[in-house]
């Protein structure tokens, strides 16, 4: 780490709160916020001084609803300099946040709501007000809910309940408050978006979280000019702690992208030297770069494929793993023709891409490491605040999730179970004490759920998880994850889910890509719009030998004998996918439960 003498460290504050306050105070003009502003068509800038001002606003607000130290305000919002005061201007009166996906269903945030007894709730706009309300949804105890856009008379609330911002606002003003709290009090509730059953609510104190981002902060060498490009949900607790309060800590500047669709143009115009991410993101990269490929003649399929090549051998070399060999010669000249055009498309001056929240492909990984990109995999959990391990730039293994976090232990414990101790380590589920005892060993280790093995140099490798593991009717043992994975790096498949649990054999769901279903569908002489394209002869067996050739170097047994093709993606809305994109296995199970029985028919 740099010691840059704007950076925050662990000395100097003891609290969240007190980080901002000692933000504000070290740079106080410096840029601190980017957004887009839909109204002047333009991104404009925040300072640290302008976020304190509207943080002491928010906190008379706040002081207006007669809220006390304790209580549970939420926010569900998109990543914005809103968010960010929100945040802000809660923990520093003491209250507790409360994120939620602004995509949740309307079924969960009510349960949230309720379960964590929510007195105020932030939103975007009336209309997403609306959609909750239309669900029919009891939101409990629920005293006041503001609106950030502004309410127009002649859209006046129905709710009286509802306020938007500015008149919420009107007139107040006050001084950044900073309240004393112990720095192991409750500072928020992240509630895990489950792949079954209800979410549970991970509780958090300022010490899990600070001391996270301050242990992050080390595991690289950083300025006070970093830039960050904000995509991931703020709700997520990855992009809280990375690229928040440890970009908070760092000094650095934090642009929110416009949208995900818009991210490769956003990418381009903020110029981002630091990238927070989940593989998906990557995937999606990987995927139309593979799928660009086969338009570009045989020379430039040769000088990318070989820049890849190179580039990785180089990355090999300077990581101590590999000898120097006479292509490394070649470098310059492909970056120049190969590599440096495609990292161009992603700022052109990444110093650092951290990749969490799921496995990262190795094929993925190669790719981009072998462009030149600064790519580390870590790994962690909402209920460590997250991260426990992440790869150095200068120690960096591809496969692994690195090594730990300073001040950070890890150990094997039973059925190869990967347990951590730390002071990140949640304090536990609210209301729900059960749930905690069983999060954790008799002598406090805090249990993963993930199967890991850890190398002498303290490289750890995840190996499976303990409750995803699919067990054939033979007894064969298959863990789905890395083969859907393996299968989605297919251009034509958007999601993918393997079944086969004490059954003969494996069969998948897939959802199909629509642009390359069309050209997989033409190719075949087949109108990809007809209404019975997916159940033309021979289809299933075309698509199942896409799927082969993605799972040719798997064991014998980890082959796909049937499957479902779709082409309704799975998303949130019609509960199918959790607010961060995890596939809700019984649910999707539920839903093509007719096509599950047809695939196993006979057996």
């Amino acid at each position: 780490m740099l010691m840059d003498t704007n950076m925050i460290t662990a000395q100097d504050v003891s609290t969240l709160s007190a980080l901002f306050q000692k933000r504000v105070a070290k740079t106080p003009d410096k840029h601190a916020y980017r957004q887009y502003d839909v109204g002047s068509q333009q991104w404009t800038c925040s300072t640290w001084k302008e976020m304190a001002n509207e943080v002491a606003r928010w906190q008379a607000g706040f002081e207006k609803e007669g809220l006390k130290a304790g209580d549970r305000v939420a926010v569900m919002l998109s990543n914005s300099r809103e968010w960010v005061v929100f945040d802000q201007a809660a923990m520093g009166l003491g209250l507790v946040t409360v994120p939620l996906y602004v995509e949740d269903r309307a079924e969960n945030v009510a349960y949230i709501i309720n379960h964590a007894d929510v007195q105020l709730l932030f939103v975007q706009d009336k209309p997403q007000w609306k959609r909750l309300l239309a669900s029919h949804v009891d939101l409990g105890n629920l005293k006041r809910i503001i609106s950030i856009t502004r309410i127009s008379v002649d859209d006046e609330p129905d709710d009286p309940r509802m306020e938007s911002l500015s008149d919420w606002l009107f007139g107040l003003q006050g001084n950044l408050q900073t309240r004393e709290v112990d720095p192991e009090s409750l500072a928020s509730i992240v509630y895990t978006s489950g792949t079954t059953g209800r979410s549970k609510g991970v509780m958090l104190s300022h010490k899990n979280m600070l001391s996270n981002a301050f242990a992050a902060m080390q595991c690289n060498v950083w300025s006070d000019e970093e830039v960050f490009l904000s995509f991931l949900p703020l709700s997520h607790m990855f992009e809280r702690t990375a690229g928040y309060y440890m970009a908070m800590a760092m000094g650095a500047e934090v642009a929110y992208a416009r949208s995900i669709p818009q991210l490769g143009e956003d990418l381009v115009t903020i110029r981002p030297t630091v990238l927070v991410s989940v593989p998906r993101i990557y995937e999606r990269v990987y995927a139309k770069i593979q799928d660009g490929l086969k338009a570009k003649s045989a020379i430039a399929k040769y000088l990318f494929n070989k820049a890849i090549n190179v580039g990785w051998c180089k990355f090999q070399y300077e990581q101590g793993r590999g000898r120097w060999h006479p292509k490394l010669l070649l470098w310059n000249i492909l970056e120049k023709l190969v590599a440096g055009k495609v990292l161009e498309k992603l700022g052109g001056r990444l110093q650092v891409a951290i990749c969490g929240g799921a496995a990262l492909s190795e094929d993925v990984a190669k790719l981009f490491i072998g462009l030149g990109l600064p790519l580390v995999q870590g790994y962690g959990l909402t209920e460590s605040s997250p991260v426990i391990a992440v790869n150095r730039r200068e120690d960096n293994i591809p496969s692994s999730i690195g090594t730990v976090l300073p001040g950070v232990k890890v150990r094997i414990g039973e059925n190869d179970e990967l347990q951590s101790f730390s002071d990140s380590s949640m304090l536990g589920y609210w209301d729900n004490e059960q749930a905690t005892k069983d999060s954790f060993t008799d002598d406090g280790w805090l249990k993963t759920g993930d199967k890991a093995r850890i190398d002498d140099d303290g490289h750890i490798y995840i190996t499976g998880r303990l409750k995803d593991i699919i067990v054939l009717a033979n007894g064969e043992k298959v863990p789905p994850a890395d083969m859907e994975m393996a299968i989605a790096l297919d251009p034509l498949f958007d999601q993918v889910m393997i079944l086969g649990e004490a059954k003969p054999y494996l069969t998948a769901i897939v959802v199909l890509n629509p642009d390359a279903w069309s050209d997989f569908a033409v190719g075949m002489s087949i109108h990809p719009e007809a209404p019975d394209a997916l159940s033309k002869q021979g289809v299933d067996k075309a698509i199942l030998q896409r799927i082969a050739a993605r799972l040719k170097y798997f064991p014998g047994y980890a082959h796909i004998r049937r499957c479902t093709a779709t082409l309704q993606p799975w998303t949130v809305d019609d509960g199918l996918l959790t607010p961060t994109l995890k596939v809700k296995r019984p649910k999707v199970m539920e839903k093509f439960a007719k096509e599950i029985e047809g695939m196993y028919k006979g057996h």
